[in-house]
């Protein structure tokens, strides 16, 4: 249900592909302070996100995930009503919110649903009962519908993976799959998710069967060719995977932030952080707006991780010295 650095799908998607099961995902662009899946998969070059039903079909055939959004035959009038949203200040409507997902999710034919619902400073709901409210929601309107759903709730309330952006996260999602970085409440997360999957979609008896084939798909490296291939068959580039620094080019002014004194982080403001990257053009002020998919942020804080004037709060890519202060400010704050 959004956040800040949630490059879950980016994984779970080939992850579960990698297992045996099929993951036609129907995503959809930021809203408000949190970043949104198909934004990312759109600063990837070449990469069709609204490909034809007929090929939506053929690629999560042939490779198991398509990451897509809404087309004009699925789930056409969510596209009208997410664009309004995010500038009605209806982005937290519980009915909306479960309109918009389940409308997806249902049209794509779904045999099982896991719901990824955050709560937290930085989620859409801030607070466990809002949060839980939602969760019961989706998951009550779904299983009536007849799609057997569960929800996990995670904490939103620090930046989830260790950077925030669009091309910044892909990058981070494919240092993921390759074992070149896996930060840990990333990983705990897209664990529990694809775990729960696999027991839901009949692909794993018990929790921890599913947690073994979980772990044995990324250390093979099977995932990551699913991803590859799923990014080649949409229309990606063939090399994304050893060549991302080339197809994923990061915004010229890239430079550390240090906290205006040393001490440990007890507390961070996430959506603020969130807002840090929406400035620098990261992110949508208004539904026409351009995105700059090289801007973000990389190397954030977490709780409990001490700075100085040697340990920077954050690396910020930005596109001049202009928008660098900018951010660097906010993140200060």
């Amino acid at each position: 249900t959004g956040g800040v650095g949630d490059v879950v799908s980016l994984m779970l998607g080939p992850i579960v592909a990698a297992c045996g099961g099929y993951v036609p995902m129907i995503s959809g662009r930021g809203l408000g302070h949190t970043g949104g899946t198909l934004d990312k998969m759109d600063s990837i070059p070449g990469y069709q996100t609204v490909p034809s039903l007929d090929e939506f079909r053929r690629v999560v055939k042939s490779t198991g995930v398509a990451i897509i959004g809404q087309t004009g035959d699925l789930a056409p009038a969510d596209k009208r009503f997410y664009a309004t949203r995010d500038i009605t200040a209806t982005v937290e409507s519980v009915p909306l919110i479960t309109a918009s997902i389940l409308s997806k999710k249902l049209a794509a034919g779904l045999e099982g649903l896991v719901l990824d619902v955050k709560v937290g400073n930085g989620a859409v709901m801030q607070d466990i009962e809002k949060a839980t409210e939602l969760a019961n929601s989706l998951v009550t309107v779904a299983n009536g519908a007849g799609l057997p759903t569960s929800a996990i709730l995670t904490d939103m309330n620090e930046v989830l993976a260790k950077s925030a952006g669009n091309a910044i996260e892909v990058i981070e999602a494919i240092r993921y799959l390759t074992g070149d970085y896996r930060a840990p409440r990333l990983h705990e997360v897209t664990i529990a998710l694809c775990a729960e999957m696999l027991v839901l979609g009949g692909l794993a008896e018990t929790e921890k069967v599913a947690r073994e084939k979980v772990l044995g798909a990324l250390e093979s490296g099977a995932a990551a060719e699913v991803f590859a291939k799923m990014i080649k068959e949409l229309g990606g580039p063939s090399d994304l995977l050893t060549n991302y620094s080339t197809h994923l080019p990061l915004a010229p002014v890239a430079k550390p932030v240090f906290a205006l004194q040393s001490g440990i982080v007890t507390h961070i403001d996430t959506r603020a952080v969130g807002m840090a990257v929406v400035a620098l053009g990261g992110g949508r002020q208004r539904s026409s707006d351009k995105l700059d998919f090289g801007v973000g942020l990389d190397a954030i804080v977490g709780l409990g991780d001490s700075v100085d004037s040697q340990s920077p709060l954050a690396m910020v890519y930005a596109r001049d010295e202009a928008a660098w202060e900018t951010a660097a400010d906010r993140l200060q704050r």
